[in-house]
């Protein structure tokens, strides 16, 4: 697909500068349609987060509800179960050591190590419609109405309207935000509405705004602390820098309608976070993700810290994940910190921008004047690429990264993809419009390959691409499901031992539970030799199976040592 988005994109440009009027009349009847809806703003939210939801739903058919993967997600759903069932984490049980994985806290309590942002969309698709990828959904279709808000406070409403419906295919249809369970829709969302409140408040001080400031950083904070600060830091330096420039009457007027409000907010967040860390960890000021790394992974965030003492593994598996990846990407970054920085940029320019919407970039780098400046550009545009460069500084420091880490980036990305198309439209080649066709031709294509991605099933075009791009939804683990889903319709409650080969991928792990481990009817558990006697006992009322993941195709059979009977038979 990547190779397809190559080639749309060069023969784009070529008719552009050949043809540059072609299809100007369907253009225009298309772009005053646009234009009349983007008028009234607040139904052009609406509208842009339902096509969100709409288009995904519509996908079902080809791109299916995903089943998760990676350690991340299932630590996710944990916490979506945890809080669909009325708590904030789970007593740690007394089998506990068998159940250990990836990402999750066993004590002090049993919990995902991650904030509660993302967890909190995903039960609520697993409370109000039986399933956590409709709180995936959900969270998608309010991102890009915030996107299409936050531009619209920074653009024209035609121009802002745009870039929301570009986000819409972009970022809601194949992409791994919307079709797995750790995604960065959340943070994107709170991005947009913080980036989105700035100029309103500067012009209005409405308390609406500023409420929607507030919830933007308490998003932030719970989904993306680490970016987000560095997000937030130079539009509460702007917000400061305003406000400490009024004088008088004007001042204590903005202190009461603003300061006091968003402080109001942000006390309310610390504190529910403060009572959140404690519940789970006992202590206020220990959150569950740094309990989970004193404890399992000595690999440290910043490649110019030193790596802590190993500790003891109880699973071989973890011993290996955490000396495998985590280790590798830490020696990179410590050792090859230019090398490192390359491959970000790169992962997140493929990300976020590809190459259709490098089109413009280029483009503007070949109409500019000679001798352009920085004090040529725009006041707007000096300050997002100032919100993007602090915001890609912090990235670039801690040892790992994902597109999604930065995704608060993502209405910053879009504005100025827009303040770059404004530029070059009125731009002419030979007389002839250019300019205006290279910038019909970025949706144009987006739309094109949107169908594409949605024919490649009956074309037989991989969706998929390394690196990541807006079409590469993440990997699922398929054999797992299927086999929780052949359990649950036996009639008895199980308990399957995993047994992993020494061969094994320590990036797939298997053993995830419920928040309700008792409750649940299938358990899954480590498979710990002569010690699996005392979960045997413990679950004596559970039929028992052992599983090896790393047969192809994986087995499960009794866990006996009589003859092994498979699941396909125990269903007859």
């Amino acid at each position: 697909m990547l190779l397809i988005e190559c080639g749309l994109v060069l023969l784009a440009t070529l008719v552009g500068f050949i043809f540059p009027r072609m299809g100007s009349r369907w253009f225009a009847l298309i772009e005053s349609g646009l234009a009349s809806l983007a008028r009234r703003r607040t139904l052009a939210v609406v509208v842009v987060g339902l096509a969100a939801l709409v288009i995904r739903a519509a996908l079902l058919p080809v791109l299916p509800i995903p089943q998760p993967g990676v350690h991340d997600e299932f630590s996710y759903l944990l916490m979506a179960d945890t809080f669909a069932h009325g708590r904030l984490t789970n007593p740690t049980h007394p089998m506990w050591v068998h159940f250990e994985t990836f990402h999750v806290n066993q004590k002090p309590t049993y919990a995902s190590i991650y904030y509660p942002a993302q967890g909190i969309l995903l039960a609520v698709g697993q409370f109000f419609f039986g399933n956590p990828f409709w709180g995936v959904w959900l969270s998608a279709g309010l991102m890009c109405a915030a996107i299409c808000w936050m531009l619209q406070g920074w653009f024209p409403p035609f121009w802002a309207l745009l870039g929301a419906l570009l986000a819409v295919i972009r970022l809601s249809t194949f992409g791994y935000w919307v079709n797995s369970y750790f995604g960065g829709a959340v943070a994107a969302m709170g991005g947009a509405l913080i980036l989105g409140a700035l100029p309103r408040i500067q012009r209005h001080q409405q308390l609406r705004d500023v409420l929607l400031m507030g919830l933007g950083l308490a998003i932030l904070v719970n989904s993306r602390p680490y970016e987000g600060l560095f997000f937030s830091f130079p539009v509460i330096a702007s917000l400061a820098v305003w406000m400490f420039h009024r004088r008088g009457r004007a001042f204590r007027q903005v202190l009461s309608r603003v300061a006091l409000p968003l402080a109001a907010v942000l006390s309310a967040t610390v504190a529910a976070m403060l009572y959140y860390f404690w519940r789970l960890t006992g202590s206020p000021f220990h959150s569950p993700y740094l309990i989970n790394l004193a404890t399992y992974n000595p690999v440290p965030f910043f490649p110019w810290s030193s790596i802590k003492t190993w500790p003891p593994y109880h699973h071989i598996v973890m011993q290996k994940f955490y000396s495998s990846w985590p280790l590798d990407m830490y020696n990179v970054a410590r050792h090859h910190p230019i090398v490192a920085a390359i491959f970000k940029i790169d992962m997140l320019w493929f990300f976020f921008l590809g190459p259709l919407f490098a089109v413009p970039i280029l483009a503007l780098g070949i109409v500019l004047p000679s001798g352009f400046s920085y004090q040529d550009i725009s006041r707007k545009s000096r300050f997002l690429l100032l919100v993007a460069c602090v915001t890609l500084f912090g990235v670039l420091l801690t040892t790992f990264a994902n597109p999604h880490y930065a995704a608060p980036l993502v209405c910053v990305i879009y504005a100025l993809l827009l303040a770059t198309m404004q530029r070059i439209r009125h731009c002419r080649w030979r007389g002839k419009p250019t300019g205006l066709a290279v910038v019909r031709s970025v949706p144009t294509v987006a739309v094109a390959l949107l169908l594409l991605c949605a024919a490649a099933p009956a074309l037989h075009i991989p969706n998929g691409s390394v690196p990541e791009t807006w079409c590469s939804p993440w990997t699922q683990l398929l054999n797992r499901a299927q086999i929780q889903a052949e359990l649950e319709k036996l009639p008895e409650r199980h308990l399957v031992l995993v047994r992993y080969n020494p061969t094994h991928n320590p990036m797939e792990g298997w053993v995830y539970n419920r928040a309700d481990i008792d409750g649940s009817k299938v358990v899954w558990a480590n498979d710990m030799g002569q010690q699996n006697q005392e979960l045997i006992e413990y679950f004596k009322d559970r039929r028992v199976w052992l599983l090896e993941p790393d047969m192809a195709p994986p087995r499960i059979s009794a866990y006996s040592d009589g003859p092994q009977e498979s699941t396909a038979d125990a269903a007859h």
